[in-house]
């Protein structure tokens, strides 16, 4: 039994599958249902905030964890919201170099994403003198990605996806990866660039049909 859960649990090689399109096949099968069960439990919890069936301590540590002022509940629903799973895929492909990266295969850090507390992750191999970050690691991928789409949701410098998102909604429209990938800009040093590539992603491998559809949430 420990054996079939630590193998469960362990990140395929993903340098030692030579054949491009299988290694993107690979790659996405292996995200995907993480990002499904991610996204289903956040579609779950707004229902209960929209119902008011939920407790009144967990919604306090929420209007906390997410940054929002208490009481807000519209500010919150805006930031406790679903991440397209072609974005997700995108970016992942896009920051971990599909899954090859040192810090995707051990730490399943997809995301490039960084702490800033001494010790709490893996200290990149070229940080500069004067940086303090690392790169920050997860004991799980479902760790991993509920980390990435808390940050997506409650850092400032992704307000304009929120705000995309949330026109998205007001207006019945799909939410998808190439709407939101356009308030990603702050996401790399590259600026838009950045934008353009994940666009790219997203349609070059036609991740858009993994999306909610109209009437799904």
């Amino acid at each position: 039994g420990l054996t079939s859960w630590l193998n469960s649990i362990k990140t395929p090689d993903f340098s030692k599958i030579e054949n491009t399109k299988q290694r993107k096949n690979t790659f996405f099968q292996y995200l995907l249902p993480v990002v499904k069960k991610q996204n289903s439990q956040i579609i779950q919890l707004r229902n209960t905030i929209k119902n008011n069936s939920i407790g009144q301590y967990k919604l306090k540590t929420l209007y906390h964890q997410y940054r929002v002022q208490e009481g807000d509940k519209e500010a919150l629903l805006t930031r406790i919201d679903i991440i397209p799973a072609s974005l997700v895929l995108a970016q992942g492909a896009y920051e971990s170099n599909w899954g090859r990266s040192r810090f995707a295969k051990h730490y399943h850090n997809f995301f490039g994403l960084w702490c800033f507390e001494k010790g709490c992750g893996v200290v990149p191999l070229k940080r500069e003198k004067e940086a303090t970050h690392e790169v920050a690691k997860f004991s799980s991928l479902d760790k991993g990605v509920e980390h990435y789409m808390r940050n997506i949701n409650r850092n400032n410098a992704y307000t304009t996806l929120r705000k995309i998102r949330k026109n998205k909604r007001d207006n019945q429209l799909p939410i998808t990866g190439i709407g939101l990938a356009e308030g990603l800009e702050n996401y790399a040093e590259i600026g838009y660039d950045y934008v353009e590539t994940v666009k790219d992603i997203i349609i070059y491998n036609k991740l858009s049909k993994y999306d909610y559809r109209k009437g799904d949430i």
